[in-house]
């Protein structure tokens, strides 16, 4: 299989909107055929029909609800493809869908919990280990030239030593930056990139709540910068990035507060 003739493809979760619409655009803009997974079918539909027809490149769209098994095991045997069927390999998983209520977690209701949990973590594991191999294996019989490998978006809130009222999603984003991390030193040596992206509040569906909160603008990060960093991270086989000057100076900032001072700052502030 030759890199040189064989357009790259990049496989996107929670594709419908916001990150990952965004992740699909410039992707798409830069060559790459793209697999648009999201729950939206309508949604999805349009937007691959748009991209292809803008950017020349194939644009599937690929409706599943990661949090349903069968649906996530469909997306799993597309990412295990290796090009022996016809089927395109994937070279890039980007794992952006994800799952953000909040509350206090004694009156979160736990099947709420587990949804969360099934998406922001499961989902994740799932599809990276139904990729990874398939990648592993490429490089093993030579195929170069080009990166291969994941991208995890997770949040800088993991970065927090608490975070009450988002403590599942805090825990989750936690998990995904710290395995991420782990797992981009185990496949390293196989010349292959994992990379989290951490970050900040951006405006999206998800975080529709906090921008009409009065939030202000120095507080959000363009998807754009989000997506273009995190590529540059990505390609460049970095295994964290954190997007937006502001976002850094917090995450470094947060490495040298003491935990207990941090704590007590929250707990006043309720």
């Amino acid at each position: 299989m030759s890199s040189s003739r064989t357009p790259r493809t990049a496989l996107i979760t929670g594709a419908s909107s916001g990150i990952g619409e965004e992740y699909a655009r410039k992707l798409a803009e830069r060559g790459f055929s793209v697999v648009l997974v999201a729950r939206r079918a309508e949604r999805i539909r349009e937007l691959a029909a748009e991209l292809g027809e803008r950017f020349g490149v194939d644009a599937a769209p690929f409706p599943a609800d990661l949090a349903d098994p069968a649906d996530l095991a469909e997306v799993e045997e597309r990412l295990r493809a290796d090009g022996t069927d016809g089927t395109a390999p994937i070279d890039l998983l980007v794992n952006n869908a994800g799952r953000g209520e909040g509350g206090p977690f004694v009156s979160q209701d736990p099947d709420d919990v587990d949804a969360m949990l099934d998406l922001n973590v499961r989902a994740v594991l799932r599809l990276a280990r139904a990729v990874l191999p398939v990648q592993i294996a490429r490089r093993e019989v030579g195929e170069h030239g080009r990166p291969l490998g994941v991208i995890n978006v997770s949040s800088v809130v993991g970065e927090l030593t608490a975070n009450p009222g988002g403590s599942i999603y805090a825990g989750t984003k936690k998990f995904v930056s710290l395995w991420s991390e782990s797992v981009a030193l185990e496949v390293a040596g196989h010349g292959v990139h994992v990379t989290a992206v951490l970050p900040g509040y951006v405006r999206t569906d998800m975080t529709r709540a906090v921008q009409e909160s009065g939030l202000p603008d120095i507080a959000f990060v363009p998807k754009e910068r989000v997506v273009r960093d995190s590529l540059r991270a990505w390609a460049a086989g970095r295994t964290k990035v954190v997007p937006g000057a502001q976002y850094r100076a917090a995450d470094g900032l947060l490495r040298v507060i003491p935990r207990g001072l941090f704590k007590t700052v929250v707990r006043r502030m309720g």
